[in-house]
């Protein structure tokens, strides 16, 4: 193979590689189907690439060609049921199993009229068969799609793109000798496209799916600016933990972080810039903090993050100039609500924030108490360099920029 063809097929395993990775990271985080569907996908579409490239250990070549028309009937019919799953039109176990039996039997089909024919015949029937499952995919797409389903127009543009890779494909495998590398690099191109395209519905639906997670786990107490739970629900949770702590005082770290400058934001590009820097902060906060961790809004302009179990101090200090760091990054705001207008609408902005942080160990701690001190705290670290302030409780003080333990 030409050393270019070599590269642009590297770009495609690489391609491959990552969506598996980023399926196994949907299976840790309990997406199950979503990562099913992903690593199923990715590998499929690479066995197939694989195989018509030549990289199975069969020398004699009418073997082959029996072997890449049986893989060219089964793979098709599964990522055609992949496919049909992830555009939702097997929405029930009945139409399920429908699919599956009509796919089964078509490649079934296939493969068996096939061996009434010579290898290379039965070699193209199934590349027919499988193009053929390609327009049908192709159809449902554009049904979908002319139906309102902006998903599906990802579908239509992935869809499009296996076409080409599989024409490639099948080139290279009816003629091998003869394939310059322009074929390949097409091939390799239009199928990193489609693992790309077929990424991003997978991660629409994966995006779906976490935030359904949330609205069923917290319900009205779900704040739908900040994906988090709401000051109600931050309330009863803190409430919930300090029962538990006192029916076992396992010592709890505590972290207030407190927004000063979102009113002055409010004043001056409205309430849609305010909501735009919550959205931001938040997701910033998801990202640095620890699964362990529990976290809510507090109040209109702050945070609270709540850590069981905190025996020791260093792990909440590093945990608060972590979150500090994370949020004092500057962000470009939107300040207009027309999507069309909005990169000539946008201000760059940096959050103001101050952090309180206490290790909460005594036994007769309240929630309330604890609470008040840490959001007190959190406006006071507004005036420190490091912006935290951390309650000493061997000296009983507030100090800035404590000094981590080892």
């Amino acid at each position: 193979m030409d050393k270019y063809a070599i590269g642009f097929w590297g770009c495609y395993f690489g391609s491959a590689g990552l969506m598996l990775a980023g399926s196994v990271f949907a299976y840790i985080r309990s997406l199950r189907r979503i990562a099913v569907n992903a690593a199923t996908s990715a590998l499929a579409s690479t066995f197939f690439v694989v195989a018509f490239l030549g990289g199975l250990p069969i020398s004699d070549a009418a073997t082959l060609d029996r072997f890449l028309a049986h893989v060219a009937a089964v793979v098709s019919a599964l990522l055609a049921y992949l496919l049909f799953s992830i555009l939702g039109i097997l929405r029930n176990p009945r139409s399920q199993q429908r699919a599956l039996t009509l796919l089964g039997a078509l490649a079934v089909l296939v493969i068996a009229v096939g061996w009434a024919l010579g290898p290379k015949q039965a070699l193209a029937l199934s590349l027919a068969g499988a193009v053929s499952l390609g327009f049908v995919a192709l159809g449902f797409s554009l049904r979908n799609a002319l139906r309102g389903d902006r998903l599906a127009w990802v579908a239509v543009s992935g869809v499009l793109f296996m076409l080409v890779a599989i024409a490639g494909l099948s080139w290279v495998a009816l003629d091998r000798a003869h394939v310059p590398w322009q074929a390949h690099a097409a091939s390799a191109l239009a199928g990193t496209a489609y693992l790309a395209t077929m990424a991003s519905v997978l991660w629409t639906r994966y995006s779906y799916l976490i935030e359904l997670n949330r609205v069923m786990a917290h319900g009205p107490a779900y704040d739908p600016v900040t994906r988090m739970r709401s000051n109600n629900e931050t309330n009863n949770l803190v409430s919930t933990a300090f029962r538990h702590y006192r029916d076992q005082p396992v010592p709890m770290g505590v972290i207030v972080v407190t927004i000063a400058n979102l009113y002055v934001l409010e004043k001056l590009y409205g309430l849609a810039a305010v909501n735009h820097a919550l959205f931001v902060c938040a997701g910033r906060l998801r990202r640095v903090v620890p699964a362990h961790v529990e976290m809510g809004r507090l109040g209109e302009d702050g945070f609270l993050l709540l850590m069981r179990n905190c025996h020791g101090s260093g792990d909440i200090i590093q945990l608060a100039h972590r979150v500090r760091a994370a949020l004092s990054r500057s962000v470009a705001l939107n300040t207009g609500l027309d999507e069309g207008t909005a990169a000539h609408h946008q201000t760059p902005w940096v959050a103001d924030v101050g952090l309180g942080v206490l290790r909460v160990s005594k036994t007769d701690a309240r929630a309330a108490s604890a609470v008040g001190m840490g959001r007190g705290m959190s406006r006071a670290a507004l005036g420190y360099a490091s912006r935290v302030a951390w309650f000493d409780e061997s000296s009983g003080e507030i100090v800035d920029m404590p000094v981590l333990a080892d």
